[in-house]
């Protein structure tokens, strides 16, 4: 997964320059995952760590039957832990920055279910940038997990999730 919007390279190695570059960007889209399939094998271990085994993740046969699914979907949480996997594909590393720290998410939604086999990415728009003293610096993030069907008839997007996320950049010295 390698799909950003601003390529790494594209903004300065300086913490001010770079701060400056991302205040610029406040209320675009700043990266973009690639699509993953959301598979039962994923969902089953997904249960398996959480040991979430509600019939509808994890019975395909009985999901069929006894949901308006057609079969099994992926957990809500495990649709929220993507939000890492697809953050470090859409953001990637930057000189400027020493370390990101995940302070959290609020304002979490889960808006439609993922079916199994259904492929879904992160888009993350720039919500805000606040300098914090101490060579740190506070960043809102809002994501929108997007959903597809399979196949080549696929039709647009759903939205699956949104959360507003807070992170905590620790910058490099100048």
């Amino acid at each position: 997964m390698n799909a950003h919007v601003t390529p790494p390279e594209t903004l300065s190695p300086d913490p001010a320059a770079y701060l400056d570059a991302l205040r610029a960007r406040v209320k675009t889209t700043i990266g973009i995952s690639d699509w993953v399939v959301i598979d039962q094998t994923r969902i089953d271990r997904f249960a398996e760590a959480t040991g979430d085994f509600q019939f509808v993740h994890v019975d395909p046969v009985r999901a069929a039957a006894e949901t308006p699914f057609g079969g099994t979907i992926a957990h809500g949480y495990l649709t929220l832990a993507m939000v890492g996997t697809f953050a470090a594909a859409a953001l990637p590393p930057h000189p400027a920055v020493r370390l990101m720290i995940n302070l959290g998410a609020d304002k979490v939604r889960l808006l439609a279910p993922v079916r199994v086999d259904h492929a879904i990415r992160g888009v993350f728009t720039l919500a805000g940038v606040s300098v914090l003293p101490e060579g740190r610096a506070a960043l809102r993030i809002t994501v929108a997990i997007e959903c597809r069907l399979p196949g080549p008839s696929a039709t647009d997007p759903v939205f699956a999730l949104t959360a507003d996320l807070s992170i905590m950049l620790i910058l490099n010295e100048a």
